[in-house]
C-alpha cells in the first residue's frame, strides 16, 4: 500500500473509542484524534509498506496520549513548586499575613484558565480583549473566566468555597419567564 493509500480517515471510530478509554472525556478524546491524524499525516512517511494501518494510528495516539499527560504532570509540578515558595516582600504580621495567606491558597485552588484571566484583568490590568489576545481565546471567554473567578473568591471569602451556585442556572432566550 503506497504511503498516499492510507485509510486514515476510515480508522475514525476505532480511534475515538481508544481515546476516550484512555481520557475518559469526550472532548479529550475528540481532540486527542485529531492530533492523532494530523501527527500520522506530519508522519506518513514513517509508515511501513504492508503494516497495520490501525495499529499504527493507535500507537501515535497512545504515545500522544503519554506526551501529553507526562506534560500535563510536569506543569502542575511546576505550579505547585511555584506556589510553595515564599514571597520576596517581608510578610505583614497578624491578622492581615493569615489573611493573604487564605487568599493566596483561595487564588491558586482557581482553575488554571480563571488564574490566568483575574491575573491578567485584575492585577495586570488589560482590558478583556487585550486578556484575549494574550489568551488566544475570545473576549467573552476572557470575561466569562474572570467572572467564574471572581465569585469562586467571593465564595470563598463567605465560608460557602465548596458550595454550589446560589442561584440555579436559567434558560436566556425563548419566551420571557418572568411572572410578576
Amino acid at each position: 500500500m503506497a504511503h498516499d493509500d492510507l485509510d486514515i480517515v476510515g480508522q475514525l471510530e476505532a480511534l475515538r473509542r481508544y481515546a476516550r478509554v484512555l481520557t475518559r472525556d469526550a472532548e479529550a478524546a475528540d481532540d486527542l484524534a485529531q492530533a492523532t491524524f494530523v501527527r500520522a499525516q506530519e508522519r506518513r512517511a514513517t509508515f511501513r509498506d504492508g503494516a497495520n494501518v490501525q495499529v499504527w494510528l493507535m500507537a501515535i495516539l497512545h504515545n500522544l496520549f503519554i506526551d501529553g499527560r507526562r506534560s500535563a504532570q510536569a506543569a502542575e509540578a511546576r505550579e505547585q513548586a511555584w506556589a510553595e515558595t515564599r514571597p520576596t516582600f517581608m510578610a505583614p504580621s497578624g491578622e492581615m499575613a493569615a489573611r493573604l495567606a487564605q487568599l493566596r491558597v483561595a487564588f491558586l485552588s482557581l482553575s488554571a484558565e480563571q488564574r490566568e484571566a483575574l491575573h491578567l484583568v485584575a492585577v495586570e490590568g488589560l482590558g478583556p480583549a487585550e486578556a484575549a489576545q494574550v489568551l488566544g481565546v475570545p473576549p467573552g471567554t476572557v470575561m466569562s473566566r474572570v467572572g467564574r473567578a471572581r465569585a469562586a473568591l467571593r465564595a470563598f471569602e463567605d465560608g460557602a468555597a465548596h458550595a454550589g451556585p446560589e442561584k440555579p442556572l436559567r434558560v436566556v432566550g425563548g419566551r420571557d419567564e418572568r411572572q410578576d
